[in-house]
């Protein structure tokens, strides 16, 4: 069965965790361990402090999924967790929390955060959790009544489970060397350029009118929402396209990448969420459709120019 390893693609507009769930059946398969009442089985559960303290991500530990009739396991490199457990506090995530993937909850916020260096000294194995070196461990303070007591106390929810964006290291590694091979390819016919002739990439404008009206849109409902949506390389990719300047090959490839990992999360009937505007300030479908095939023509046209040498 196929093994892909999961990193995080800091170049896309989303990445890294967004949430922290609360589940019955953890994918790390650790469950929280109770201290003081037996229902309780999270990763650790304190009656008094209402802490719940278990493993969010754990690293190397074959993860099975399905997609279709197609089934694979991924892991996390031990990088990779690292990278996550900042990026989750760098953007402020630490009150973001689900129940068992589908419902917002509230009333719950990460008030710890640590990665496991030592099995034997590790706080988490005080609380009697055996994880590996490299692990990420969080402290989840639960203010929220019902869920304490509705979840938590009566064993509905045993464990973490984190909610983020990823791709795997061996579509990224596809995307890379596509475009390596364009890089390599799309020069000038000068043979010099063999022996050392900086190549200078072109870039391209020639993007349909309507990648910039969804470039515009997306500006002006980010502005709604208190421009609180889209990191900052989203805003910028958004006033270039909207003022149709040229793209560079390089901003091509992000283009394609981030909106097919996106895609799902594009709501045209929920304009001030901002998966909808962060994916209409990349330009939304039809930049999504253009670069992919731009992408496409690149390579067809290069490696033809290529073998007719």
């Amino acid at each position: 069965m196929k093994i892909l390893e999961l990193v995080i693609d800091e170049d896309a507009e989303l990445y890294g965790i967004d949430a922290i769930s609360l589940v019955d059946s953890p994918a790390i398969e650790l469950p929280f361990v109770a201290l003081k009442d037996d229902k309780m089985q999270f990763a650790t559960s304190d009656e008094d402090k209402r802490l719940l303290v278990g493993p969010a991500l754990v690293p190397d530990k074959p993860i099975y999924r399905k997609n279709r009739d197609e089934e694979f396991y991924v892991y996390f490199s031990k990088n990779t967790v690292r990278k996550a457990s900042e990026l989750y506090l760098k953007h402020g995530n630490q009150a973001n929390h689900t129940l068992e993937h589908e419902h917002n909850i509230n009333g719950l916020t990460v008030v710890e955060s640590w990665l496991v260096e030592d099995k034997d000294k590790d706080k988490s194995a005080v609380y009697g959790l055996d994880v590996p070196v490299g692990t990420w461990m969080v402290a989840v303070k639960v203010d929220n009544e019902a869920i304490w007591s509705e979840w938590v106390k009566e064993g509905k929810v045993k464990g973490f489970s984190i909610e983020g964006y990823f791709v795997d290291r061996l579509q990224k590694d596809k995307d890379e060397e596509m475009l390596s091979e364009l890089a390599r390819a799309v020069v000038n016919d000068d043979k010099r350029t063999k022996s050392g002739k900086r190549v200078v990439m072109e870039s391209y404008s020639d993007y349909p009118e309507a990648v910039r009206n969804n470039a515009k849109r997306g500006i002006e409902l980010n502005e709604k929402n208190g421009n609180k949506c889209a990191t900052q390389t989203g805003k910028v990719r958004a006033q270039q396209l909207a003022q149709g300047e040229p793209v560079s090959l390089e901003t091509i490839r992000r283009m394609a990448s981030y909106l097919a990992r996106a895609e799902e999360d594009y709501d045209p009937g929920n304009t001030s969420a901002c998966g909808t505007i962060s994916y209409l300030l990349w330009g939304g479908k039809a930049a999504k459709r253009w670069a992919e095939s731009k992408l496409k023509q690149l390579l067809f046209d290069a490696l033809e120019k290529e073998l007719s040498k």
